[in-house]
């Protein structure tokens, strides 16, 4: 091979596919090797080196010196093209996994290609990724030629190929969305603390700035709601709640189950619960249709979060209370305690911490472990009377 021809190959390649000139002079480098083991074996080692300035080829066959001349003579020209063509090809696919695998979770934008069975192929830079059904928002209708915009999901190789996995539909998309169409958000501003999505209908967003002179929820609604129509014509026409975050639980679990007016917010924070107390009128309101919103609330916020009325919380007391108290070692004073904390029914109590446990009720371990034990036994029972019941409808 010559020289001078090897060194414009190498520069061709790297111009061409934009990969590092280095890589493709160890493709070659190993294509040769590869040829020659087919002439000499491969019981001794062989090396080959390129020089990478003059293009010069130097190899040995167990530790003597081959000839230039035996070099081309004794390489298959065939098989040293397909070894080279398979490692610029391996090194063309580490690069665009590289570039995409980057991009993980990133906002691109691309071309919808062809539509399949529901299954939509989107061209981007380098490579045609893929948006299956299961990722696309419910209800819209894409077609070819469409421009979308999506995040990257899942990124691997199959073989000499990248597939690229695009989503619409999970909370980082509409992260991204307004990390684009907010200027405060991307300049670091504003903080997207917590989003809570139900794709292609209801979106609950946390937002908050540092600078108390920026208003955060006005900032990302823009004048006349330009911003935000911009981020829900996008969305296919799903309602988004802007919400300013705030670290204070009693304000925050409000805020997230907006429009619903809400009277009272107890937080069992041993369980992580938050008991939101409201009247007959917002009941329906603060749960949202098929528990939408409180479900949405729990999620924004990370508790979780009960709808009742005061009527319907002082029954729930007195029932939770009695139950307790048919334990074996629950008074009724330590049955007060738990449900105070939150411990409504034996599926409740079976979680408890031992220590916790201990420590409100001075009982030993031995007898916190029987009480523990006893309350999984009558949960577990519980759940299979459910079970059946339902399988008698």
């Amino acid at each position: 091979m010559n020289p001078n021809e090897l060194l414009r190959i190498v520069d061709t390649i790297h111009r061409d596919k934009n990969i590092d000139k280095e890589i493709v002079f160890q493709g070659i480098e190993t294509a040769l090797v590869s040829a020659m083991k087919k002439r000499f074996g491969d019981e001794n080692p062989i090396f080959v080196s390129i020089d990478r300035m003059t293009g010069e080829i130097t190899a040995s066959y167990n530790g003597m010196a081959i000839p230039p001349a035996e070099i081309a003579e004794r390489i298959g020209a065939q098989t040293a093209k397909q070894v080279m063509i398979q490692k610029i090809r391996e090194a063309e696919c580490d690069k665009i996994y590289r570039q995409y695998y980057d991009q993980m979770d990133q906002l691109v934008t691309g071309t919808v290609h062809r539509c399949d069975g529901g299954m939509a192929l989107i061209t981007l830079p380098n490579l045609e990724a893929v948006l299956p059904k299961t990722e696309q928002i419910r209800g819209e209708m894409l077609r070819v030629g469409d421009r979308i915009r999506a995040t990257i999901a899942e990124v691997r190789k199959q073989g000499s190929r990248v597939k690229v996995t695009l989503s619409r539909i999970r909370p980082i998309f509409v992260s991204r969305l307004f990390e684009q169409e907010i200027p405060e958000i991307n300049e670091g501003v504003i903080e997207v603390r917590s989003v809570s999505r139900k794709p292609g209908v209801r979106t609950k967003i946390a937002v908050w700035s540092a600078d108390q002179r920026v208003d955060c929820v006005g900032a990302c609604v823009g004048v006349r709601g330009n911003r935000i129509r911009n981020i829900v014509d996008e969305l296919a026409g799903e309602r988004i709640d802007i919400i300013r975050w705030t670290d204070d639980m009693m304000e925050m679990i409000p805020n997230a189950l907006q429009p619903a007016e809400i009277e009272e917010v107890i937080l069992c924070s041993m369980l992580g619960r938050a008991i939101v107390l409201v009247n007959e009128k917002n009941l329906s309101l603060a749960i949202g249709r098929h528990g939408q919103n409180v479900h949405l609330a729990s999620k924004l916020c990370g508790w979780d979060i009960e709808i009742m009325t005061q009527e319907e919380l002082q029954s729930q007391l007195e029932r939770a209370v009695n139950a307790l108290c048919t334990i074996e070692g629950v008074t009724p004073e330590l049955a007060d305690l738990l449900v105070g904390e939150g411990f409504m029914s034996y599926d409740d109590l079976s979680i408890i911490e031992p220590d916790d446990l201990v420590r409100m009720s001075g009982l030993s371990e031995a007898e916190v472990d029987a009480i523990i034990e006893e309350a999984e036994r009558r949960a577990d029972e519980q759940e299979q009377q459910t079970i059946s019941e339902k399988e008698e409808l």
